[in-house]
């Protein structure tokens, strides 16, 4: 495997069914390359390379019933994952949690392979991805410059192609800036969408769970997962109004600047209609961030600070323990602002569909970052006031410089529209031609998302899901309806498979000495489908089967090997003469 090698879940599942891939496989040749390669500073706990072996053997085959089968990803040292110790960057501060955050445990329940944990701007506290004792990860495309904070090592995990996905953290901005210095999609949900159960805190009422991948389609199946949504992904629209800012800062560098004029081009290409907000309420609203807001960052790990300022980093200590210096009185009248300046916000968002913004005004140095304390807040200038008006917000690849450095561009939407952006931001990340990470792939293809999904999807049932018989009532329980019987293509073979309960068959398409099957065809929404599938065992999946008429449909199959020592029933034709047969 090399850097050219391809991690996104569309390639590797479609390696996985061919047999041309295991995840065993896989998980071996990013090791290997991660030794080689070693990567200073990304990785402040690795899974050993035996556990996660012994992982991949725990799942078994192919099984695409788990939407995240044989997937490997990594969670930002602040998140907690269980039996790994959660540091914060701090190992002073490090604990042993004997359960994984409830997002993890979700990930993990799909098929997911977790592969440590990664560094961070300690107690994630900047934007910069220079401030760990586990020192500073290096941007993917120049290790002058700053990869970005917090959730640096999880920005540059999946822009090397270590891991297909990773989870960082947001309260200014840390799950996005990395993603647009390394370029690769920083997807930050509405506040309070995905549990932060299991996270060390930094502002708790502002702080979100992130995902970094490299393309959006990976980053919203990781979403969906972690918050169990199985509703289907929202077309394009083909005409809406977004938003620029009124004010843009690019601190002096053309190149961003001509990049950024490049994706509003592209948006309005897309059929979006181009207006202006007054960012002035929004810088505002960010720049409170780092007044009396700091309080709330005292509050989750002061104590721990001071007991153990030492082993605390100078510059997060400062910052942290600087919220002592206000009072009550600082904090309501901050508090009361915060609340107009929403209001303010939220109301001036409320007469487009999206805002657009960079995400990142230029790139900095590491030195320059040494340099210039304010770096840190020119990095956050677009990002830092979103939480605070709890909208979601996608980072995704826009364009790269004439110096060879890539430039993101941010999507937002109002609170609890994150399902809006999902085929927007594909659609801008397409048009860009940067491809994924550092390798710069094309991205997975795929059908349009501009075109509506059908409102209905049809499964075939061969089995005890049929109707009357002993599992039809979970059709029923997700209001399906009965469309017809039929039979498939004489290209499967049917067996009773042995030790379920109760009784199934399974099916399996063949080369050879196929047999018609009978089948049941049902209709049923989408989401009732991803409801209906989390319920389908192994050795049983969902995937295409042919009716004799030639249409492919989603239907029950069986894998191959669960049908070496059950009985062939296939000279029955169909579930239920074999149940009539007597005796059986």
């Amino acid at each position: 495997m090399s850097v050219d090698s391809r991690l996104d879940i569309r390639s590797l599942h479609a390696a996985y069914a061919s047999g041309a891939l295991t995840p065993a496989s896989l998980l071996r040749a990013i090791y290997a390359r991660m030794d080689k390669e070693r990567a200073p500073a990304v990785w402040i706990a690795r899974v050993e390379l035996d556990r996660a072996l012994a992982r991949a053997e725990e799942l078994g085959s192919f099984d695409p019933a788990l939407p995240l089968y044989g997937v490997p990803f990594a969670v930002k040292d602040n998140v907690d994952v269980a039996g790994m110790p959660t540091t914060a960057a701090c190992p002073a501060y490090s604990y042993l949690p004997k359960v994984s955050s409830p997002a993890v445990a979700a990930l993990l329940k799909a098929g997911a392979i977790c592969l440590g944990k990664l560094n961070l701007d300690q107690f994630a506290t900047g934007l910069v991805g220079s401030r760990s004792p586990y020192g500073v990860p290096q941007n993917v495309f120049d290790a002058r410059y700053l990869s970005g904070g917090s959730s640096s090592g999880s920005g540059v995990a999946v822009a090397a192609h270590y891991v297909t996905f990773a989870l960082g953290t947001d309260t200014a901005g840390s799950g996005r800036v990395p993603a647009a210095l390394n370029n690769i999609v920083g997807l930050k949900p509405s506040v309070g969408l995905v549990s932060n159960e299991g996270m060390v805190p930094a502002c708790a009422s502002l702080d979100c769970l992130t995902v970094f991948a490299s393309n959006v389609e990976d980053a919203a199946l990781a979403r969906r997962v972690m918050i169990g949504d199985t509703r289907p992904a929202l077309p394009r629209p083909a005409k809406f109004k977004f938003a620029i800012p009124s004010w843009l800062q690019f601190f002096g560098n053309e190149d961003s600047k001509a990049s950024w004029e490049r994706a509003v081009k592209r948006l309005e290409s897309l059929g979006g209609e181009r207006g202006e907000l007054d960012f002035a309420p929004f810088r505002e609203l960010g720049d409170m961030l780092y007044g009396p807001f700091v309080v709330e960052r005292l509050l989750g790990v002061g104590d721990f600070i001071d007991a153990h300022q030492d082993a605390v980093l100078p510059i997060t200590r400062n910052i942290i323990l600087g919220g002592k210096k206000y009072s009550a009185s600082d904090a309501f009248t901050a508090f009361q602002r915060f609340h107009a300046l929403k209001a303010q916000c939220l109301a001036a968002l409320r007469a487009f569909d999206f805002l657009l913004m960079p995400t990142v005004p230029t790139h900095f140095t590491i030195d320059e970052e040494g340099s210039d304390p304010a770096t840190n807040d020119k990095l956050g200038i677009y990002t830092r006031f979103v939480n605070f008006i709890g909208c979601p917000v996608m980072s995704v690849p826009a364009d790269f410089r004439a110096d060879g450095l890539p430039f993101g561009i941010s999507l937002l939407a109002l609170p609890g529209e994150d399902l809006k952006l999902d085929a927007l931001a594909d659609a801008m990340h397409r048009l860009s031609d940067a491809g994924m990470g550092k390798a710069r792939h094309p991205l997975p293809t795929f059908t349009d998302t501009s075109r509506p999904p059908p409102a209905q999807c049809r499964l075939a049932v061969v089995g005890a899901h049929m109707s009357g018989l002993a599992l039809n009532q979970q059709m029923l329980d997700v209001d399906a309806r009965y469309v017809a019987t039929v039979r498939t293509a004489p290209i499967y073979r049917f067996y009773a498979l042995p030790n379920t309960k109760p009784e199934r068959p399974g099916m399996v398409q063949v080369k050879d000495g196929g047999a018609s099957i009978e089948l049941e065809l049902w209709d049923m929404s989408w989401e009732a489908l991803g409801t209906f599938m989390a319920k389908v065992p192994a050795p049983l999946a969902i995937g295409s089967v042919q009716t004799e008429d030639g249409e492919l449909v989603k239907g029950f199959l069986c894998e191959s090997f669960a049908v070496e020592d059950a009985r062939d029933i296939s000279s029955f034709g169909g579930y239920r003469k074999y149940l009539a047969s007597a005796p059986r």
